[in-house]
């Protein structure tokens, strides 16, 4: 099994964010959804829903980082028709690279979901925050995001997850709360 790919990820991701190799080449090869798309310029890890697209891992190689590479990737999803979710870190000073995913994201369209709170725990129960970022092809509602989240979280993030970590990461009912 080669991990070159899971490197890559583990080079510019924290690690909190980062499933396990083991759960990742189980979604790769039992579910259906779950692909990973790479070449020398970027690699994505994306589940294909039939109603939405979520975005696991986009990962632009750090020498094109800056030359569109990205945009083209993202508009090539965007041609599928379908709403594009992602989990983004919040943006801080401290960490200038969040502050160029959140820009990215926002230049290719996205909107922050402002009624949905996300936040999960690490291994030692330490508590972090993810904005899910979405972009749709005709009118959607932050509800339906939600439910689309929820999908994500079951299928995706929990997918033989107390197996790999001995308890479910991201429990909807726990992870995911509407803001009114």
């Amino acid at each position: 099994m080669e991990h070159g790919w899971y490197e890559r990820l583990e080079n510019y991701f924290p690690e909190h964010e980062l499933k396990s190799p083991a759960q990742m080449e189980e979604l790769f090869e039992e579910h259906p959804a779950y692909l990973r798309e790479q070449t020398d310029e970027y690699l994505i890890i994306y589940a294909n829903f039939e109603e939405f697209i979520f975005i696991d891992y986009l990962l632009v190689n750090p020498k094109t980082r800056g030359g569109g590479v990205g945009t083209r990737v993202i508009e090539a999803f965007k041609r599928r028709g379908k709403t594009l979710l992602a989990e983004v870190e919040p943006a801080t000073r401290a960490n200038p690279d969040t502050e160029k995913r959140v820009h990215f994201y926002l230049k290719n369209g996205f909107r922050k979901a402002q009624n949905i709170d996300y936040t999960r725990e690490t291994d030692d129960g330490t508590s972090y925050t993810m904005d899910i970022y979405y972009w749709s092809p005709s009118s959607t509602s932050e509800r339906d995001i939600l439910e689309q989240m929820q999908v994500v979280c079951d299928q995706i993030h929990n997918f033989h997850a107390k197996r790999h970590y001995g308890r479910l990461p991201a429990d909807p009912d726990d992870v995911l709360t509407w803001k009114p």
